[in-house]
């Protein structure tokens, strides 16, 4: 069982940046793929990314990538999504989830976080 706690949501005007974390417990966290996900309201969750367990390899949605980075301290069991260059459109709620495969679908990942809301102003 993997317990997942989401922070660093907020409000910040378009352009700018934020830093979330994923924090987990558990002895496993550090074995699993985490991935970040997003939902706006109205709207299916969508992925951000993902990073595998060693941290050395990160994958990105097409509307995210080259703005958004993820990586990880598994000494810390958190996981961390950088936020550059902010959007109105990047406005959701952002979730975590460990996943043991190489995967975008939400299927495909479990023992999702709480959820923290970023709210990009234009």
């Amino acid at each position: 069982q993997v317990h997942l706690v989401e922070s660093g949501g907020g409000l910040v005007q378009a352009g700018g940046s934020l830093r979330l974390s994923c924090a987990g417990s558990g002895r496993t966290f550090s074995t699993y793929g985490v991935g970040w996900f997003r939902q706006a309201p109205g709207k299916e969750r969508v992925f951000v990314g993902r990073i595998n367990w060693s941290g050395d390899s990160t994958y990105y949605g097409d509307s995210v990538n080259g703005r958004f980075t993820i990586s990880r301290d598994n000494a810390k069991n958190t996981v961390y999504l950088q936020m550059n260059s902010l959007k109105p459109e990047d406005t959701a709620v952002y979730y975590c989830a460990v996943t043991r495969v190489v995967s975008s679908s939400p299927s495909s990942y479990y023992y999702w976080g709480q959820g923290t809301q970023v709210t990009v102003s234009s």
